[in-house]
């Protein structure tokens, strides 16, 4: 076998496709079902960009490197978008998304975030006033916001699967149900053992994200696990839902622990949020984000809310992903930080640029410092969650 892969979330198929168009064999490791952890479970956005924005790592890394990353930002969109037309995946896409201010703080900070990215060749964002807002999101929780006309939204999960099956057309191997236990030899010939047996491969490539555990040591310092939870509502029918989100984009506010929603394909409002820091679910997922949802929408007080379900991202702390190796055969790419729609399928093609023999993007990602929580292993969520409310207080205050 050419590759070993493990994870068939996002990052993993991505590389898996671009790996198998090059002519490599590949296998793809997976602990449960494709798609099963962050990949399947998250809200369907194609948000661009990290989360870090391009004036933080401006700032941390010098205008050199803003300039290579902004260069990259809608890079995934594309990806996405060429593998649903290439492999005909059937995935509900839909277009645009719409960050919403909650206060002139939020305001002015989506008033800078459109200048910088068009500083960066980025000419798709148009800055929304309260009223002109109301073409896409009927609440008046919001003061205005601003619309990105390269984003939008899809059934997450359908994407992944239809991902898995363009791999395995094109000769890739897919083994589900497969939990790696350990790996030997990880900084010379990897060798990955799992429940039923061994895989040696030419190269390793890890993309469980904040499903890998402790699986692999080295990595498990990098990211902290956080749970976000999805409501989905019984479904509101056309003029309900057209009143709502009138043109059928995506949301996402401005705030730190943020909310998001979209419409999906059958027209429930998906309504997702509350995140905790280490990856506890809740124990009421729908008593936890039905309070916002009716501060969103007053008009939906008391409605049904059919399905409610809690996934892991990973939060990296500079909030810029992890690419790397721990070896000359063995890769990484993890950390996302709550962009992994986009970010997992660029990292995916990075990640094949290394293996076939193009490594200057993955080199220029992967000489990025990067910082444990402080805390360490222990007390890294409570710190986090501590720094959580500073910021939560200063959303409250409008600050």
């Amino acid at each position: 076998m050419d590759v070993c892969i493990v994870g068939a979330g996002f990052t993993g198929l991505s590389a898996a496709l671009h790996l198998a168009a090059s002519g490599r064999r590949v296998a793809l490791l997976e602990a449960a079902r494709v798609g099963w952890g962050a990949s399947g479970r998250n809200g369907g956005q194609i948000v661009n960009g990290l989360n870090a924005g391009l004036d933080t790592i401006e700032k941390r890394y010098g205008a050199e490197t803003a300039a290579f990353v902004g260069s990259m930002l809608q890079e995934g969109a594309g990806i996405i978008r060429g593998f649903i037309a290439d492999h005909n995946i059937q995935c509900d896409l839909k277009p645009f998304n719409v960050y919403t201010a909650l206060n002139a703080r939020h305001m002015s900070a989506l008033e800078s975030k459109q200048a910088l990215w068009s500083r960066h060749g980025m000419h798709d964002h148009e800055l929304l006033d309260r009223e002109a807002l109301r073409a896409h999101v009927r609440s008046e929780r919001y003061c205005g916001g601003m619309l990105d006309r390269s984003g939008g939204h899809l059934h997450p999960l359908n994407l992944a699967l239809g991902e898995a099956a363009a791999l395995e057309r094109l000769g890739g191997v897919i083994y589900e149900n497969c939990r790696v236990q350990g790996i030997t030899d990880i900084g010379g010939e990897p060798i990955v053992l799992t429940e039923g047996g061994r895989i040696r491969a030419a190269t390793l490539v890890l993309c469980g994200n904040a499903y890998l555990g402790n699986a692999v040591p080295e990595l498990a310092p990098r990211v902290l696990p956080c749970s976000t939870q999805i409501v989905a509502s019984e479904v509101l029918g056309e003029s309900i839902a057209s009143e709502l989100l009138p043109s059928d984009a995506c949301v996402e506010d401005c705030r730190y622990i943020l909310d998001y929603f979209r419409l999906s394909a059958d027209r429930r409002l998906l309504f997702g949020g509350g995140s905790i820091y280490g990856g506890t679910t809740p124990n009421d997922i729908e008593a936890r984000l039905r309070p916002n949802l009716e501060k969103v929408f007053p008009a939906l007080k008391g409605i049904g809310l059919d399905y409610a379900w809690s996934g892991n991202f990973a939060l990296s702390f500079s909030r810029v992903p992890q690419l790397g190796q721990l070896g000359p055969n063995a890769y990484h790419a993890m950390g996302y930080s709550g962009h992994g729609v986009t970010g997992s399928h660029l990292f995916g093609r990075l990640l094949s640029e290394a293996i076939t023999g193009e490594p200057a993007r993955f080199a220029r990602f992967a000489a990025l410092p990067w910082y444990r929580f402080p805390g360490g292993q222990r007390f890294r969520a409570p710190y986090s969650t501590v720094g959580s409310w500073w910021y939560g207080l200063r959303d409250a205050l409008g600050y």
